[in-house]
C-alpha cells in the first residue's frame, strides 16, 4: 500500500533532512553501436542535459573497457562527475584499482565516483577463467577490497593482512584531488550486501533483489520493500547514515497523460510474460506500479512528484536512469531542481 506524502520541507519518514537531488545517467558502453567514439558522445549528452554524474558499467561481453573509458571522459568532459556501476571485484586486485582510480581522480580535476561490486555474472567468470566464489566468500573479498581502497585513495600507506588480500606497505600515488577521498559506491539488493555497503559505502546503490539466474524479483520494485531496504541501512550503518547518499535506478520512463491506464498496461503485460527478466512473485496493483521508485509513469509533473514522494519516504536522492531514458528522463531534473531551490530560499528566509 502507497503510504502518505510528507509535507514538503519536513524531514523525510526516516526522521534524516532530505538531501537534494542528484541525477546520474548509467552508461551502458556497448561499442557495437557506434564504437567507444559514440560512447564519449553520450556522455557528453548526457552533461549537456544536466545530469550530475555519468556511470559505466563492468562486463567482459561488448562494451568498452571502463577503466580506459574513464580516462577518456575525464578530458571528453567538464562539468559531469563520472564513475563506475559498479566493478566486479573479481576482476581487478584493490592496489592495482586503486592507483587507477586516482589517476583518473586526478585527470578528471576530482570527478571521480568509484564504484565497486561482488561481481555477479557467473558466466562472465568462467568465460575468463577467472574462480567464481560462493556469495559469503565474494562478500568477504569485496569488504577488504573496500578497506584497502579506503586507506590508498587517502594517499597513505595501507599494511593489510586479511583472509583474501596481503598488503604490505604500499603507499597509496598519485594522490587523489579530492578529499579526504574520492567516494566509494556500492549497493545491492540482499540484507549481507547492503550491510557491507553501509559499512564502507559513502554512496549506496540500492536495487531489487535478483534470483540466482539473474532476473529481478517483481516484489523487490514496491515502494515497502525499498522502505525495508533503507531501515536495514539506516540500522546498520548507525551514526553514518546521515553521511550516506542513497540511489537507485529507473528502470522504465514513460511519458503519458493517463498514467493509471499506462500501469494497467504494464502490468498486462507483466502477467503475459513480456518481461522474461523478471520472476512474478507477487501480484501488484496499480497504485504500487505507481508508487514503485523504479518506475516513472506519467507527465512530466507527475514523474517529479513521485520522485519527491520517494525521497520523503526514503531519503533517497540520487536518481539514475539508463543512457536510453537519458531523454525522456531530462526534462524532470528541472522541475525538480527547481523544487530543491524554492526550499533552500524558504529555509533561508526563516
Amino acid at each position: 500500500m502507497t503510504q502518505a506524502a510528507a509535507p514538503a520541507g519536513q524531514s523525510t519518514a526516516l526522521g534524516t533532512p532530505p538531501r537534494r537531488f542528484r541525477f546520474a545517467a548509467a552508461g551502458e558502453g556497448n561499442p557495437q553501436e557506434g564504437g567507444a567514439r559514440k560512447f564519449i558522445a553520450l556522455a557528453q549528452q548526457a552533461e549537456e542535459f544536466g545530469y550530475d554524474s555519468f556511470a559505466i558499467p563492468d562486463h567482459l561481453g561488448p562494451q568498452v573497457g571502463p577503466i580506459a573509458a574513464l580516462g577518456a571522459l575525464a578530458v571528453a568532459t567538464d562539468r559531469i562527475r563520472i564513475g563506475t556501476s559498479v566493478l566486479a571485484n573479481g576482476f581487478r586486485h584493490p592496489v592495482v584499482l586503486a592507483k587507477d582510480a586516482a589517476t583518473i581522480d586526478v585527470l578528471s580535476r576530482g570527478r571521480l565516483e568509484l564504484g565497486v561490486g561482488a561481481g555477479w555474472i557467473r558466466s562472465e567468470f568462467a568465460a575468463a577463467g577467472l574462480p567464481y566464489e560462493s556469495p559469503g566468500v565474494r562478500l568477504e573479498r569485496l569488504d577488504e577490497a573496500l578497506t584497502i581502497l579506503d586507506v590508498l585513495l587517502r594517499g597513505q600507506e595501507c599494511h593489510f593482512v586479511g583472509k583474501h588480500y596481503q598488503v604490505r606497505g604500499i603507499k597509496g600515488t598519485p594522490r587523489p584531488r579530492q578529499g579526504p577521498r574520492p567516494p566509494l559506491v556500492t549497493g545491492g539488493g540482499g540484507p549481507k550486501m547492503l550491510r557491507l555497503a553501509a559499512k564502507h559505502a559513502d554512496i549506496i546503490s540500492i536495487v531489487p533483489v535478483t534470483t540466482a539466474e539473474g532476473k529481478g524479483l517483481l516484489s523487490g520494485i514496491t515502494l515497502d520493500k525499498t522502505i525495508e531496504k533503507v531501515n536495514l541501512i539506516k540500522e546498520a550503518a548507525g551514526d553514518r547514515f546521515a553521511d550516506i547518499e542513497l540511489n537507485w535506478t529507473i528502470t522504465a520512463v514513460v511519458i503519458t497523460d493517463d498514467r493509471e491506464r499506462t500501469a494497467e498496461m504494464a502490468l498486462n503485460a507483466i502477467d503475459k510474460g513480456l518481461h522474461p527478466d523478471l520472476e512474478v512473485d507477487v501480484q501488484l496493483t496499480v497504485e504500487d506500479i505507481l508508487s514503485s521508485p523504479y518506475v516513472a509513469i506519467g507527465t512530466y509533473d507527475e514523474i517529479a512528484e513521485q520522485i519527491r514522494n520517494v525521497r520523503r519516504l526514503t531519503s533517497m536522492s540520487y536518481v539514475g536512469v539508463f543512457p536510453t531514458q537519458m531523454d525522456a528522463f531530462a526534462p524532470v531534473i528541472p522541475l525538480l531542481r527547481d523544487s530543491d531551490a524554492r526550499q533552500t530560499a524558504m529555509e533561508s528566509a526563516l
